[in-house]
């Protein structure tokens, strides 16, 4: 039986080589990218470890961020298509999912129920400004995300595999929207905030963009090495210390918890759930495996921490009053919560084909 404080390896060479495989197309896909996207890197590392890890994310940023350009640009570099979904107050459900109409068959002459799908219907949808709709068709969108199927007229439709949400929210102009409820939010695997860019990537961006037009993207990989590397992903040994420093995070957000810090006792109305955990050891895996290493360390988990909770940890009033956010408590946390023994790799290193 391995031990605790055990660094657990891959087996078979055949994992081995797949490990190389998804960080040499790692490194493929963000060549791509920095073809079309200035910057942002964190953000694309970010998505891309939700996608290789089968989970959604929600994007917030201000208009103008290139978030739809980005997506798309994912998507052709994966081989993957690609909707948009815009949403608006007077978008219905039958608007994503689609819908059945009565059609003629030409061999019988009879008339019959055919179903027309809807863009859901795709590898990757941007639900572009979600709070913009009304709560039934945001529970449209997410009882597709979870089921990965709709059900029209009592018979149901699968999604395409693989399925990636990234749902986009406006930061301002919130009158009249409708916030995702924190439960619908626990669903989605990262919440990932885009930022302004620097000022020498407005600069390039602003250079790029007005002069020649923008260069093509090759794909990197298709839809069947994607569902294989997603199967990879789940395999990355994960020691037992390194599950137990991403509860430890978890389980301290939680107010009601005997040992969680006083300032999450003060300033926590909800903490983060068991679905934060899950989620949290599986990007830590799939950030291991696109770095190239095999097996996870806790730098993989604490790098994530804080995309995996931000909207799993609700402030209470005087969190608010204070200017105490959900990104500062857990930075906090971070600061105040240290691994297990044996949690860290010895020498610290990611990956021994980057350092050769």
């Amino acid at each position: 039986m391995m031990s605790e404080n055990a660094e657990p390896r891959f087996d078979s060479s055949a994992d081995l080589a797949a490990v190389e495989k998804l960080r040499a197309a790692h490194a493929r896909i963000r060549g791509a990218l920095g073809k079309i996207i200035v910057g942002q890197d964190a953000v694309i590392e970010e998505l891309l470890i939700a996608l290789f890890a089968g989970g959604h994310c929600i994007l917030e940023g201000v208009p103008g961020l290139a978030k739809t350009l980005m997506v798309s640009s994912l998507a052709r570099c994966l081989s993957l298509s690609f909707n948009r979904i815009q949403f608006t107050p007077d978008l219905m459900p039958s608007d994503i999912t689609g819908t059945e109409v009565i059609a003629e068959d030409k061999a019988t002459g009879n008339r019959v129920f055919k179903f027309l799908p809807g863009p859901v219907f795709a590898h990757i949808i941007l639900a572009d400004e979600i709070n913009r709709t009304p709560p039934k068709t945001q529970a449209a969108m997410l009882e597709a995300m979870q089921e990965q199927q709709v059900t029209i007229g009592g018979i149901r439709h699968p999604l395409e595999t693989p399925f990636f949400v990234l749902a986009t929210q406006n930061p301002i102009e919130q009158e009249g929207t409708y916030p995702l409820p924190e439960a619908q939010q626990d669903r989605f695997m990262f919440k990932i905030y885009i930022g302004y860019p620097s000022y020498d990537e407005e600069y390039e961006i602003a250079t790029r963009t007005t002069t020649e037009p923008q260069a093509q993207i090759d794909p990197v990989l298709n839809v069947a090495d994607i569902l294989e590397l997603q199967r990879l992903v789940r395999r990355v040994p994960t020691a037992p210390a390194i599950v137990r420093h991403a509860l430890d995070l978890v389980r301290s957000t939680r107010p009601d918890n005997p040992a969680a810090p006083e300032f999450v006792k003060k300033h926590v109305a909800w903490g983060a759930g068991p679905r934060a955990v899950q989620f949290l050891v599986l990007g830590a895996k799939a950030r291991a495996v696109l770095r190239g290493s095999d097996h996870v360390s806790t730098e993989d988990v604490r790098a994530l921490t804080p995309a995996a909770l931000r909207h799993r940890v609700i402030t209470n009033f005087a969190a608010q009053a204070e200017g105490y956010s959900a990104d500062r408590l857990i930075q906090d946390l971070l600061e105040q919560t240290q691994p297990h023994a044996g949690g860290l790799l010895k020498d610290h290193r990611v990956n021994r084909a980057l350092n050769a």
